[in-house]
């Protein structure tokens, strides 16, 4: 209600006077108008006496009729120009009202963008004057988060951000809404997203730049591995030098098949998807579910290794399915069956566990069934919202729950272990590991393997590959990783 700025009211006060005067004109004329009524009803009436009289004709009683028909109709006719005329007071009156231009809620200016004396012009479009921020104590942040990233973003999720003015300190809020009105800037697709910021101490103000990260999945007090032993991956020579015999479970590790160490041509590097250990890759957001293609290009490989054969490691395949099966509670088992029960595909992928004849390949295996059973590989969707919500965003459902499958090695009695994991979310540095029947707390993993052997493939320039380079770490004799990492 604060008088912010006034413009000058010369122009709507004349126009206003000019409406005030035509309003008294118009009245005059009804006045007049109606005095004219009034004489024409007299005239009329004696007409009537005189013709029952037979003292006029009926010509003249006519006339009498009509002047006063007439009488009325311009009297009507002056009342609509009355009314139309207090119109015209009105607008001119709401013309000069605005020239005194107040405040529309309670907050701070933060922006003027007219001074003294400038000409405001207002034609299809008002005009900015001022910007007032309401509540600076309530902020919003319009994030742009990429196409590849929106599927996993939910209203309420927990965001954290910095920015530049206070480098070491992280402020929080939460995502209210997803906009759906796609923006396209160099043919990169974003969506915005606006986050709730609480600012208390005033210490954000607007526009400023935040880098955002937003966390669409959380686990406390879980066990983790560091995502270098899940890519860690031995070569032929590291069990050389450690004179370690390469047995069925490390060849079924390394992806071989039956073939030993890339056995069946490209069934030794398919197996691995790409990734060393055939690990997902680590995403940049905690939970990101692209890494779960590996395990897909892993089965992939083991089917080009096999080639389709039978072979004894399904004994041991089935074996550790059936183990598995047995540590399962009731539950978990049913909807694991479930799940495998709606899996699409052919005989050969609802041949049961541990199934798979000649004919159908390795589809059917044990660790096929049982990573069949892992969310978000079946063809269920997930449980539909009731079409009832009041917002779009709360129409989408709950993200599924992210598992995969992993491996890492251990070192025991100067020997290399392989272990197969089920793993959930990852921040990039450290991965969730959902089961530890084989792989307990603080137990040592293997990161890397020193041979001896790398001094041979360094260039010859010296034992440093980044040696001159100031842009690289320089590493010492020791080689990354020291060996073993925990």
């Amino acid at each position: 209600g604060q008088v912010v700025a006034r413009l000058d009211p010369a122009l709507l006060q004349t126009q206003l006077e000019t409406a005030n005067a035509n309003l008294l004109r118009a009245n005059a004329d009804l006045e007049r108008l109606r005095l004219a009524l009034a004489d024409s009803k007299t005239k009329m009436d004696r007409a009537h006496e005189l013709s029952a009289r037979q003292l006029l004709t009926k010509a003249d009683l006519e006339t009498a009729d009509v002047n006063y028909a007439q009488a009325q109709a311009q009297l009507k006719s002056q009342q609509a120009q009355v009314e139309q005329a207090k119109t015209s007071v009105e607008n001119a009156k709401v013309n000069l009202d605005h020239t005194i231009i107040t405040a529309p809620i309670d907050g701070i200016v933060i922006s003027r963008n007219v001074d003294v004396g400038q000409t405001v012009a207002a034609s299809m479009q008002a005009p900015t004057l001022f910007i007032i921020a309401a509540d600076l104590t309530k902020m919003q942040v319009n994030a742009n988060i990429d196409e590849s990233d929106v599927g996993n973003i939910r209203p309420d999720q927990q965001v954290s951000f910095r920015v530049d003015a206070y480098p070491n300190e992280t402020f929080i809020g939460s995502v209210g809404q997803v906009r759906l009105n796609p923006q396209v800037v160099q043919n990169v697709v974003t969506y915005s997203t606006v986050i709730n910021v609480p600012n208390p101490q005033l210490k954000l103000k607007p526009g400023m730049t935040a880098n955002v990260n937003i966390e669409i999945a959380r686990r406390s007090s879980v066990l983790r591995v560091p995502n270098a032993s899940l890519r860690f991956r031995p070569t032929p020579d590291t069990f050389t030098a450690l004179n370690q015999p390469i047995t069925p479970d490390i060849q079924r590790a390394l992806g071989g098949g039956r073939g030993g160490f890339g056995g069946g041509g490209r069934g030794g590097q398919n197996a691995q998807g790409g990734q060393p250990g055939g690990q997902p890759q680590p995403s940049a957001t905690a939970g990101k579910t692209g890494g779960t293609a590996a395990p897909q290009a892993a089965r992939q490989g083991g089917q080009q290794g096999q080639g389709g054969q039978p072979s004894a490691d399904q004994e041991e395949r089935r074996r550790r399915f059936q183990e598995r099966m047995a540590n399962m509670t009731p539950e978990e088992r049913q909807q694991m069956m479930e799940r495998f029960q709606n899996r699409q595909g052919g005989a050969g992928r609802s041949g049961g566990p541990g199934g798979g004849g000649p004919g159908q390949g390795s589809q059917g295996t044990g660790e096929r069934a049982a990573q069949s059973a892992q969310p978000g590989r079946t063809g269920k969707s997930a449980k539909a919202t009731p079409q009832t919500a009041q917002t779009i965003d709360s129409l989408f459902g709950p993200l599924p729950r992210v598992e995969g499958r992993g491996r890492v090695w251990l070192y025991i009695n100067k020997q290399l272990k392989p272990v197969s994991l089920r793993t959930g979310i990852s921040d990039g540095t450290w991965t969730e590991v959902l089961d530890d029947n084989e792989l307990q707390p603080n137990t040592e993993v293997v990161t890397n393997v020193i041979t001896g052997l790398e001094s041979q493939a360094r260039p010859a320039g010296g034992a440093n590959p980044n040696a001159g380079n100031p842009l690289m770490p320089q590493r010492g004799p020791g080689g990354p990783g020291g060996g073993r990492g925990r």
